[in-house]
């Protein structure tokens, strides 16, 4: 009679060790959750631990909370100045909010959708104030800050948070990227050929100031030089009236030597000053 009750006993025991476990569940570090109880949310849990259910009545629906990546597919949007760009942009984001995230959302997969219409509708909308040649550059990190700040105020609703939203690459599409590479090297060139064409204005304005500098510089040493032969000149002839007031007879003998010097040139004479040829030559005759 004793065993009767060990069967039963037993057979509590190990509906027991199944049945605990689905008294509890447990939450990690990576993990929040929501407890649903026929479809209505009961409890939303962002803090890890181990949580008390009620068997077979709640679900748990587990939502990873680090930053995700989703990778939204290229599109083509329009720039400022009419030219088509495929965009390939990707959006980190992660839940906040795990129960407005099940009663907005209800899966995943509808969040992503959802993140692509948001995320390809402010690209679509920033890059087409710019021009080309302002997408292309790389300077548009103020516009992605300015994308990632709309794309968060609108997902903020449903217990997301868009992080950042980032370019991969923005190319141009294979029908007109020959047209579009042709245009710019066309406008490159017209440039050059401007900067050249001023560059040769300027060239040759400084060269005509500097010719007109060189010719003030010419004329006012021309000037000096004058003034100074002028000088020399009247200086000389002051020291030649000195000289003939000094010795009148060494003057007239140095005089005759200079008529020689100038009109006998190519000759070889001897001369001397009693010679009636030197007289008549001082005289004039």
């Amino acid at each position: 009679m004793k065993y009767k009750w060990i069967i039963p006993i037993a057979v509590v025991a190990i509906l027991i060790l199944v049945l605990l476990p689905s008294f509890f569940f447990t939450i990690d570090e990576t993990e929040q959750a929501v407890v649903l109880r026929f479809g209505e949310i009961r409890n939303s849990i962002t803090e890890p631990g181990l949580y008390l259910k009620t068997p077979f009545v709640d679900t748990v629906r587990k939502f990873d909370k680090r930053l995700q990546i989703y990778d939204v597919d290229a599109e083509r949007i329009y720039s400022r100045d009419k030219k088509t760009i495929l965009m390939d942009t990707y959006a980190l984001w992660k839940i906040v909010d795990p129960q407005k995230f099940i009663e907005t959302m209800k899966s995943e997969q509808i969040a992503l959708t959802r993140i692509d219409d948001v995320v390809y509708s402010n690209v679509r909308n920033a890059f087409g104030k710019l021009d080309f040649d302002d997408i292309i550059s790389g300077q548009r990190k103020d516009v992605l800050d300015e994308i990632t700040r709309l794309s968060a105020r609108d997902m903020a609703d449903f217990g997301l948070e868009i992080v950042a939203v980032r370019v991969k690459r923005a190319d141009l599409p294979d029908e007109n990227r020959n047209a579009v590479f042709n245009r710019m090297k066309s406008e490159r060139i017209q440039e050059a050929s401007l900067i050249r064409a001023e560059g040769d204005r300027e060239a040759r304005k400084l060269m005509a100031e500097a010719d007109k500098q060189a010719q003030i510089l010419i004329a006012e040493a021309q000037k000096e030089a004058d003034i100074i032969i002028g000088t020399g000149d009247a200086s000389a002839l002051a020291i030649y009236a000195e000289a003939y007031n000094q010795d009148p007879s060494f003057y007239e003998f140095m005089k005759r030597l200079e008529v020689y010097e100038g009109t006998l040139i190519d000759g070889k004479y001897i001369l001397g000053p009693s010679m009636e040829f030197i007289d008549k030559l001082l005289r004039g005759e």
